[in-house]
């Protein structure tokens, strides 16, 4: 077995991601003794990969990628594996001036036809060159690139019959591209967010500094895919920019064995880890069940981060309590908000002070826009609901709250999220016409979601654009609503509304459907058809609402709105104000 990786640096001198690019970053990282570790889900330690390793081996692999006739600025897809390949062909990409988009890997459903078509039109999309594979994922991955005249397509093997000329290798500055980072939930319309070496490193050093305070004893543990910007970003190229050690297992890993999360924490003295709300509940179900690791110590996990989806105060609550007995400290979590056309952070709440929510008048808030606080007593009152406080923006970087005419509101006025900073993306990739929708001239980015602020400090109320966000998933309505169309009979284009409803305890799916049928059998069959349609090709499950043709509700020019589809739902009407209650079923 391989040895632990030690975490410390050789005597070497602490360099706090103060970097122009990452490859300036690895090579300085290469200077010590860290790097990475691989483990399975039952924590056998399966692959070491030094930084020294990683950009010896790096430097070698972009000179045989440029022999392979990959110019700088080209894309490279990677099928986005926990392992020591995709990290190698990532940093490859970075030296040799190529430019990495990573892909997700299958899930349990969809099936392989469904895959094949995914990836690709995410290749499409980037416009790649190349694209590489797991060995497990070869077949797969060359069906997909088939016909589309790509300069290669297979594993890291495919460029074992070029030299290493030791040619140099291309200058890498902060205004080049530095990857693209694809949502894993894009899949019939992809769009990839461009980051360049200097936004990446702007975050990077955010993150680390204020964000973190990460120090020189720190060290990750980590499940999530890196082909999700929390995994890549926050727990792969920043300890990179940190010469941090990272301990990895594979995200299906963990899905099967979610104890394996804190053992390695436990066992390797992790200081930093994240996740989104469905690990924590994960982890606290499965002890609750009476699945425990024994002797567990969590009383060095300094950072319990919680991003990705709505932060759930109830998840993280039975999650400290169910680990308090192993040293856990509920001051440990620490809410975060963000995104990745933001590079990956934008806000953080201070460290060591656990969770802070702010108990709000719901029906104010729905009605007003304001964030009236109640008390929380348990007497009557008005509806109401809590919101967790996810920290002030990061230094160097605005936030502002905005009503739909672009007006700034004030404290406790609720509205757009608005965010402009050194770390926002360049672009959609390829894409003006959204990246002219998600960023104004003047450098503002309209994040989509809703919120307001309190003493500067952001809380998250929802989200104003379509994208649904569940289980630390990005899921485009559009491909709900286009699987259904294309799959079940009788449904014709524009005759499903795709939703999510955000609720205390979790986030709800739900499609509304036109029905012409009037014998309930038969309604009921189309009802089972949807869901099991959303099951087999998303893994969601979802609510269907049954309506009246022709009553899904519109925008003045004409499109589905959404928005006003889960106003409908909520309010029991089918979109000509009749009720419909008796169709909506789980």
């Amino acid at each position: 077995m391989n040895e632990l990786l030690p975490a410390n640096y050789s005597g070497g001198v602490y360099r706090p991601a103060d970097f122009a690019t990452l490859t300036e970053a690895l090579d300085y990282a290469a200077l010590g003794n860290a790097g990475l570790d691989f483990y399975s889900g039952k924590g056998d330690l399966l692959q070491t990969l030094r930084y020294r390793d990683l950009r010896k081996q790096a430097r070698s692999l972009a000179r045989r990628m440029r022999s392979a006739g990959l110019a700088q600025g080209e894309r490279v897809a990677i099928l986005a594996d926990t392992d020591a390949d995709f990290v190698l062909a990532f940093f490859a990409s970075q030296y040799a001036g190529l430019v990495p988009a990573a892909m997700p890997l299958p899930t349990a459903f969809g099936g392989k036809a469904g895959y094949i078509s995914h990836i690709r039109r995410m290749i499409e999309s980037s416009g790649a060159s190349a694209v590489l594979s797991p060995g497990a994922l070869l077949e797969m991955t060359q069906e997909a690139a088939s016909g589309l005249g790509l300069k290669a397509a297979g594993t890291l093997e495919i460029f074992d019959g070029f030299v290493d000329d030791g040619a140099p290798l291309p200058e890498i500055t902060p205004q080049h591209l530095s990857y693209l980072q694809y949502s894993s939930g894009s899949t019939r319309f992809p769009l990839g967010v461009a980051v360049t070496q200097r936004a990446l490193m702007s975050n990077c050093r955010a993150i680390t500094q204020h964000g973190l305070k990460i120090i020189a004893t720190d060290r990750c543990v980590s499940w999530l895919p890196f082909y999700h910007d929390m995994g890549l970003v926050g727990f792969l190229l920043v300890p990179v920019t940190t010469q941090m050690p990272v301990d990895y297992v594979a995200t299906r890993e963990f899905a099967r064995r979610p104890m394996i999360w804190p053992t390695l924490i436990s066992r390797n003295g992790g200081t930093l880890s994240f996740s989104p709300s469905f690990g924590y509940d994960l982890c606290a179900r499965r002890a609750a069940s009476g699945v425990r690791a024994d002797n567990l110590d969590l009383s060095r996990w300094r950072v319990a981060g919680i991003g990705g989806d709505m932060i759930r105060e109830k998840v993280l609550s039975n999650f400290a309590e169910s680990f308090s007995p192993d040293g856990f400290r509920r001051e440990a979590f620490v809410a975060s908000y963000g995104m990745a056309e933001a590079t990956l952070a934008i806000s953080f709440a201070p460290l060591a002070t656990g969770i802070k929510t702010d108990h709000v008048d719901l029906d104010q808030l729905e009605a007003a826009a304001i964030a009236e606080p109640v008390k929380r007593n348990g007497a009557a009152g008005p509806r109401s609901r809590s919101f967790v406080n996810c920290g002030k923006v990061l230094p160097g970087h605005e936030l502002e709250i905005r009503d739909a005419d672009g007006n700034l509101l004030g404290e406790r006025m609720a509205g757009r999220v608005m965010v402009r900073g050194p770390s926002l993306m360049q672009e959609y990739f390829g894409n003006h016409e959204e990246t002219s929708r998600a960023l104004s001239q003047d450098g503002w980015l309209d994040t989509g979601d809703l919120g307001y602020l309190i003493g500067g400090s952001l809380v998250i109320t929802g989200r104003s654009k379509d994208l649904i966000l569940i289980n630390g998933r990005n899921v485009w309505p559009q491909d709900l609503e286009w699987a259904v169309e294309q799959e079940v009979d009788g449904v014709r284009s524009g005759d499903v509304a795709a939703f999510s409803i955000d609720e205390a305890a979790a986030e709800r799916v739900v499609l509304m459907a036109h029905c012409r049928k009037t014998n309930e059998s038969e309604r009921e069959d189309l009802r089972q058809a949807i869901i099991e349609t959303i099951r087999v090709r998303a893994g969601l499950d979802c609510e269907v609402m049954l309506v009246a043709p022709h009553s899904l509700p519109q925008t003045s020019s004409g499109k589905l709105s959404r928005t006003q589809a889960r106003q409908f739902y909520l309010s029991g009407a089918d979109g000509s104000g009749a009720p419909t209650n008796a169709h909506r079923q789980a």
